[in-house]
């Protein structure tokens, strides 16, 4: 089971740094994705990292912005958000899938609570 917290409300150019812990064991062999869902929207990939931390995926709209990490030992996988904009606003959560890094939201799994994020300008 995944958890996202870290959300929040922040003005336009401030930061936020998401984190999403798992429970259970494997965690460490997933690749592991962050997703947000603004309302009315459908939920889109933002990142995502594979099991060993390696070559990650970031959508267009955040690429720049956002960074990726893990920390395998903690069981935990970050969102580094920086210069947020009011269309990053949205429920942020996080899944895994087990093989490499799809963009096909369907292809994940293990869907935790996500956290608010709420970008004002």
């Amino acid at each position: 089971q995944l958890q996202a917290s870290g959300g929040g409300l922040v003005q336009a150019g401030g930061s936020l740094r998401l984190s999403c812990v798992a429970s259970g064991r494997g965690f460490s062999s997933y690749t592991i994705g962050w997703f947000r869902q603004a309302p009315g929207k459908e939920r889109v990939i933002v990142a995502a990292v594979p099991w060993n931390g390696g070559s990650t995926y970031y959508a267009n709209s955040v690429k720049g912005r956002f960074t990726i990490s893990r920390d395998n030992a903690e069981g935990t996988v970050y969102l580094q958000m920086n210069s947020l904009k009011p269309e990053d606003s949205a429920v942020y959560s996080c899944a895994v899938r087990q093989g490499i890094i799809l963009q096909d939201v369907s292809r994940y799994y293990n869907w935790g609570q996500g956290t608010l994020v709420t970008v004002s300008s």
